[in-house]
């Protein structure tokens, strides 16, 4: 089974529908996916409602947790905390925030900003965080991301490696725009062996972890 939380639809630079990227998902064999898209200030609301109407009637109907969430991507660090309390108010379940991959322009202290507010769940592909920033990550429980994505995975090796001294949670996520992005069990398991880990972390982060991050969603009706 595969746990995902962090794709992208055509609400923002995807190629699918919601609807139909969750049905992709569950055709692949996903037991939960995440519709994170890219979002600012002025269209959170909307973006957030469109993603939840079809999370909804995803989970009415079909053998998978479609879960509404949004990722903050290139905003003000000092506009994080505010956003991310708006998005939660508004019935995101999972607020992501766009790390500072090292492939984009991401402001410095984004990192920071992120993993110092209490809405935020996951920090997206951190790039070259600080051991003080996963200090942060582990301290407050917000999960750091390890990317099946191109580019933003140049840093995977290195996330791990200050998670596991800081003792901060990992995730793996696809990023997924498309379908061909979407992850399957043995490709997930490959990915997080090239970020350095061993069997045993590999089965924390996409068991352990995910099961812990599944305890902190709404309660499903």
């Amino acid at each position: 089974m595969v746990y995902d939380f962090h794709t992208h639809t055509s609400l923002s630079d995807g190629s699918l529908s919601p609807i139909e990227l969750i049905r992709r998902a569950l055709a692949r064999g996903y037991k939960a996916i995440a519709l994170t898209d890219h979002v600012g200030i002025g269209y959170l609301d909307r973006i957030i409602r469109e993603i939840a109407s079809d999370c909804a009637l995803a989970r009415a109907h079909w053998p998978i947790l479609a879960i509404p969430g949004v990722e903050l991507t290139h905003l003000p660090p000092q506009a994080i905390a505010e956003a991310a309390r708006r998005a939660k108010e508004l019935g995101a379940w999972l607020v992501v925030v766009h790390g500072e991959s090292i492939i984009e322009p991401v402001e410095k202290g984004t990192n920071k900003a992120a993993l110092q507010c209490p809405y935020v769940d996951i920090l997206a592909h951190p790039g070259l965080i600080t051991f003080e920033e996963a200090e942060l990550a582990a301290t407050a429980g917000i999960f750091l991301e390890l990317s099946a994505r191109k580019g933003h995975s140049l840093a995977n090796s290195h996330v791990s490696q200050l998670a596991r001294l800081a003792g901060a949670k990992l995730l793996l996520n696809s990023d997924a725009h498309d379908e061909t992005d979407l992850l399957t069990p043995p490709l997930a398991r490959q990915i997080a062996r090239g970020a350095g880990l061993d069997e045993k972390e590999s089965d924390e982060i996409l068991i352990t972890n995910v099961q812990a991050l599944l305890k902190r969603l709404p309660e499903q009706g």
